[in-house]
């Protein structure tokens, strides 16, 4: 049986699945909305986990070049209270499971994986529907349309293919994060970056945060957490840039400069990124010929599963189409049962993460739970 996959969206999850399919010799388009690969920003670092994101990339033949984007020393983790004191520290070893790497870096080198023309850019979905028991048939914007009868939906938070297995959406989790980056910070803002440290920095009080990273070349790299209402942030007029970051700024009174300087000194405008999430167990009765893979099939608020759990389900589904390829149903069904039990723990385990930090005892909770090794 000749099998031809179709995958809509080329985040981390899509392109490992696309990856794990081309080294088996599976024939497999991604169709992207953007442009191009650098149309857009691809955010920060992320952990990529010995046990998920690791394995992934072990699949897709790509741990040995995988290691080579690993920033040294960025698993270090400090959590300081407001007045910068250091409450906890943990120094990067070099013998953690969690190593970071910069997302786009990670992105592109799945996409040199990846023959020149096996995603195509500038494919924005604006409809699907099922054509019969296995088919479907995707139209996109610039009036191109594909059908398929292996659909997998990699399209994110807002997926254009999740409809065709349930009607969940994603609902607004009553928290946001407002992103800053600092440039040059060591010559620039010595204080702040002393306070960071090499790798991690989390100061945080119930029910807001802030939590910062150290990226390449002095950036660091923050995201404010404010347990606020949508109406909150809607009334912020983030095209004034200043405004905006004075008046997130004094949702931390009192706190200690060179950590209120991830704000405020900001280089960059504050971009605003509100946290929402699918239900926890989410689930959908097995479809013929379509699955969804990371957020799509998934979504939680940032708990440093995303990522991993994405690019581990397109492995598995990946590996799963090679083990079944004259029954893709059988397939499909042995991905989703083992897709849906793990996402449904890493999502009840971000739950307690966020009770960690953000909760009535925050940041003591999070430092009780990093000294315990739990």
């Amino acid at each position: 049986m000749s099998i031809s996959v179709t995958i809509i969206g080329a985040g981390l999850g899509g392109l490992t699945l696309a990856r794990v399919l081309h080294v088996h010799n599976i024939e497999v388009t991604v169709y992207e909305a953007d442009a191009s690969a650098d149309a857009r920003a691809q955010g920060g670092m992320l952990d990529i986990h010995d046990y998920n994101g690791q394995v992934a990339l072990q699949t897709a033949g790509l741990l040995e070049s995988f290691r080579g984007l690993i920033l040294e020393g960025r698993e270090a983790i400090r959590i300081l209270d407001r007045d910068a004191n250091v409450l906890f520290e943990k120094h990067d070893d070099g013998k953690g499971g969690r190593p970071e790497v910069m997302r786009g870096e990670l992105r592109q080198l799945l996409l040199d994986s990846l023959p020149a023309d096996c995603v195509k850019w500038g494919h924005k979905v604006s409809e699907v529907r099922a054509l019969d028991e296995a088919r479907h048939e995707v139209t996109f914007s610039n009036g191109a349309s594909v059908v398929t009868s292996l659909l997998v939906g990699a399209d994110g938070a807002w997926s254009k293919v999740r409809p065709l297995l349930c009607d969940a959406t994603p609902a607004y989790t009553g928290r946001a994060l407002i992103e800053t980056y600092l440039l040059d910070s060591d010559k620039q803002h010595p204080a702040t970056a002393q306070a960071v440290g090499q790798g991690s920095l989390f100061a945080l009080a119930p029910g807001k945060g802030i939590q910062a990273h150290r990226e390449k070349a002095g950036t660091l790299h923050t995201y404010v957490a404010l347990s606020m209402p949508e109406a909150w942030f809607a009334d912020m007029d983030l095209t004034d840039a200043e405004a905006a970051k004075t008046r997130i700024a004094q949702q931390f009174p009192g706190w200690a400069p060179a950590l209120t300087a991830l704000i405020t000194a900001s280089d960059t405008p504050p971009v605003f990124r509100p946290l929402y999430a699918l239900p926890v167990g989410q689930c959908w009765e097995r479809v013929a010929g379509v699955t969804l893979v990371g957020d799509a099939a998934h979504l939680s608020a940032p708990n440093g599963e995303g990522a991993n759990l994405a690019m581990l389900d397109g492995a598995e589904l990946g590996l799963a189409v090679t083990r079944y390829p004259d029954d893709l149903e059988a397939a499909l069904a042995e991905y989703e049962l083992a897709m849906f039990t793990r996402s449904t723990d890493a999502a009840i385990d971000g739950d307690q993460l966020y009770e960690l930090l953000f909760g009535d005892d925050a940041p003591y909770s999070l430092v009780k739970a990093f000294s315990s090794g739990t």
